[in-house]
Order: C-alpha cells, then sequence, then structure tokens
C-alpha cells in the first residue's frame, strides 16, 4: 500500500509538471523560436543527466547492434517531436499541446503493430479512431478557428504521432540498458542536431532578452524540472506501481495545462475543446487497459 501511495504521488508530481511546461513554452517563445529553445532545453537537462548519471554509478554501456536504434530515437523524438511539439504550442495555446500530446498512447498501437507485431483488436482501431476525432475536433474548433491555431494543432498532431513512434523503438532496445543512459544518449543526438541552427541563431541575435528572469526561468524549468526531474519522478513512480494504472496519471497533464492556460494566459476553453478532450480521455483509456502498450512510457520523459 505505501509503495502505491509513494508511486501515485510521483506519477501525478511528474504529468503536473508537463503540464506546466506547454505554459513555460507559451512564455519562452515570446523571445527564443521554437528550434533554438528545445536545443538550450537538451544543453540545460545535459548537465543534469550526466550529474544524475554519474552520483548513481550507472553503466552507461550500449550495444553497437542498438546504436541505429537510440540515434532514431534521437532524431524521432528528442528533435522531430519536441520541435513540432514546441511550435504548435506556440501557434496555438497551452491547453491544446497538453490535451493533443496527450493522446500519443492511442497512436502508440499502430507503430507496435508495424513495428512489433502487436494484434491489432477492435479496442486498439477503437482508441485511435476516438482519439483521432476528438484530436481534429480541437484542432478545428468553430468557436476558435484561427488559421495559426490549426498550424499549431497540426504541428502538435505530428508531435504526438513522432512521440508514439518513438516510445515502441524504445521496446525494441533492451530492459538492462538504464533509462538514464539511453535519454542521455537520445538528448546528445537532437543537441548535435540543432546546434548548427542554434549557434548561429546566439551569435546573430541580441542576447539582452535571454537574461531576463522569466526567460531564464523557463529555460531552466524545461530542462531540470521537466527533462531530467519528470522523467526521474515518472520512472521512480512505475517502478512502484503496475504500468497500466500508472499511466492513468498522464492525464494530470492536460488537465494541469488546460488549467494553467486559463488561469495563467488567459486561454478560452470552448464546449468543442472539452468534448475533443473527453474523445481523447476515453481512447487513451482503453489503450491504457493492455499493460503491453504502456511500458515503453518507462523510459520516456516530456
Amino acid at each position: 500500500m505505501k509503495n502505491v501511495i509513494w508511486g501515485s504521488i510521483y506519477l501525478s508530481l511528474a504529468a503536473s509538471i508537463w503540464g506546466g511546461l506547454f505554459v513555460v513554452v507559451k512564455v519562452a517563445t515570446v523571445v527564443i523560436p521554437p528550434l533554438q529553445l528545445v536545443w538550450l532545453r537538451y544543453m540545460t537537462a545535459l548537465v543534469a543527466l550526466l550529474f544524475i548519471g554519474w552520483q548513481r554509478g550507472i553503466s552507461w554501456e550500449i550495444s553497437r547492434r542498438h546504436w541505429k536504434t537510440v540515434f532514431l530515437i534521437g532524431l524521432i523524438g528528442n528533435t522531430i517531436s519536441i520541435v513540432t511539439q514546441e511550435t504548435g504550442t506556440m501557434l496555438s495555446s497551452a491547453q491544446m499541446g497538453s490535451v493533443i500530446t496527450a493522446s500519443t498512447p492511442a497512436f502508440m498501437v499502430i507503430f507496435a503493430r508495424l513495428l512489433l507485431g502487436e494484434d491489432l483488436s477492435w479496442r486498439k482501431i477503437l482508441s485511435v479512431l476516438l482519439a483521432s476525432i476528438g484530436v481534429l475536433l480541437i484542432v478545428i474548433d468553430p468557436e476558435n478557428m484561427q488559421l495559426t491555431g490549426i498550424w499549431g494543432g497540426v504541428s502538435l498532431c505530428v508531435a504526438a504521432i513522432t512521440w508514439a513512434l518513438m516510445s515502441v523503438l524504445l521496446k525494441q532496445l533492451p530492459e538492462s540498458y538504464s533509462p538514464v543512459a539511453v535519454t542521455t544518449y537520445a538528448v546528445m543526438v537532437a543537441a548535435v542536431l540543432l546546434a548548427p541552427y542554434s549557434l548561429q541563431w546566439l551569435a546573430e541575435t541580441d542576447l539582452a532578452p535571454l537574461v531576463r528572469p522569466e526567460i531564464v526561468g523557463a529555460v531552466l524549468y524545461m530542462g531540470l524540472i521537466s527533462t531530467a526531474g519528470g522523467f526521474i519522478l515518472w520512472n521512480r513512480g512505475l517502478q512502484l506501481m503496475d504500468a497500466s494504472a500508472g499511466g492513468l496519471f498522464f492525464f494530470f497533464q492536460p488537465v494541469v495545462g488546460t488549467g494553467l492556460g486559463w488561469l495563467l494566459l488567459g486561454e478560452s476553453i470552448t464546449a468543442w475543446f472539452w468534448i475533443g478532450t473527453l474523445l481523447i480521455v476515453f481512447g487513451v483509456l482503453l489503450t491504457l487497459t493492455r499493460p503491453h502498450t504502456q511500458h515503453s512510457l518507462a523510459m520516456q520523459g516530456k
């Protein structure tokens, strides 16, 4: 019982941290473009991850035959998915970002079928349909339709789908690998890929706005609290609870993201948004009743 209580606390904190991330992104992208923001986030996170790995004395060893998979995880998940997530949040809203990306577990069933040969049951098909319809209702909201919001929603859809693909790729790695090591290497891949554009931007931009307290705080939140802290809390929570039950706490992300977006940013919440959210929730709940589809979430952090 004690493990369940502490597991619930860890998972709730992690998902809530990720919910707050979308509000922080809205603040930071006023000054820092999404691609460069992701790079700064990862450079900050790398310091924390390397320190955590050193403190825990983890094994950094990865078999040579698995380096291609690690590279793809860094390219698809930590680069494409996170850049499109930040871009979509900038163009739309914190609430849209937190809700659409929460549909990731439903989309994982498609890639689990294609890459892992898992059965595609009626429950899985229905979960993908419900989540897809919910996403469409949120993106094409007749009460709050704006062109930038639609493009933001499309970008967030790309983020959710690519994160689902990355999550399934993680299942191709042995469980004996340290999650901290895998995450660190994947973040390194993304940092290297984004470095040329980011370093050029740093050389050409006015650095004064970057040292404003709210911008520095946003980058530290994203790198230390969201990427490193959220990752540790989520993995620790899943160690204390069943993965299928632990996955239900992922819904703290859209709840916190929507609430903070409304409270701090004045974002409106329409009936279409709530209908779409409910469909995504039902779709993901259908997915999370199957423990094997949630396994890979133990190794990811937003």
